[in-house]
């Protein structure tokens, strides 16, 4: 059974810096990113904020379309997280466990 999948966006702010990733565990990866626990460029630039995000069903999936977005111009980045979180709410308490 292959394991789910997700690609997500933090941001330090509304239109702020953006930082797109891929994990298998979503609510423990924005954790980490939330609490500065790993070194780089989300802790750098304080990208705490989880504006979107998108299931998979694999990780395989989910890596594939990291790829093709890490292509993509800010402009339309910004166009996704708008369709889904329109007033860029940080999407956390959604996903996290009780």
């Amino acid at each position: 059974m292959e394991r789910p999948g997700y690609v997500y966006i933090m941001a330090s702010d509304r239109n702020g810096t953006l930082y797109l990733g891929v994990t298998s565990n979503l609510a423990q990866r924005v954790l980490q990113h939330r609490e500065g626990a790993v070194a780089g460029f989300t802790r750098k630039h304080r990208c705490h904020r989880l504006v979107w995000f998108e299931a998979h069903e694999s990780i395989e999936s989910a890596r594939q379309r990291e790829l093709r977005m890490k292509e993509w111009k800010r402009a339309w980045k910004l166009r996704e997280i708008e369709g889904l979180n329109p007033d860029w709410d940080d999407l956390y308490d959604r996903i996290a466990l009780p």
